[in-house]
């Protein structure tokens, strides 16, 4: 099959996209390394290779905006924020960390999770004993 009736040739980018590609692929590595999370993990999320997480990062290939809702659930943020755009103050309640940790654990595989919570139980019971 000739992919050229397939796919569009591709098309050069300005300075300016260029530019965006690049910021984005750094805030992408910044939010996947505070969340603590490899490039393999968010390769096996979003069905593509390391190599491809790894070009995303530096800029070097265009992410399909197809997969920016999943990239940015992944990452525990909004597209918005994903994609570097000015965002509004926010509305919800004050523990956004916790919540995205939480989002992080109900992706772990069952065995885990119970562990994780094991460890909140035991320490959620330490510290009523204490009062």
């Amino acid at each position: 099959m000739n992919t050229s009736t397939v796919l569009p040739a591709a098309v050069a980018l300005s300075k300016e996209e260029t530019a965006f590609f690049v910021q984005m692929g750094a805030r992408i590595a910044q939010l996947r390394k505070h969340q603590g999370i490899t490039q393999a993990q968010l390769a096996e999320w979003l069905g593509v290779s390391q190599q491809t997480i790894t070009a995303y990062e530096v800029g070097r290939r265009r992410i399909q905006v197809s997969a920016l809702p999943t990239i940015a659930r992944a990452l525990g943020v909004s597209v918005e924020e994903l994609i570097g755009a000015p965002t509004t103050p926010a509305k919800r309640g004050p523990a956004p960390k916790l919540q995205q940790q939480l989002e992080r654990i109900t992706r772990l595989p069952k065995a885990q999770q119970r562990f994780v919570m094991q460890m909140i139980d035991t320490v959620l019971q330490q510290q009523t004993a204490g009062r």
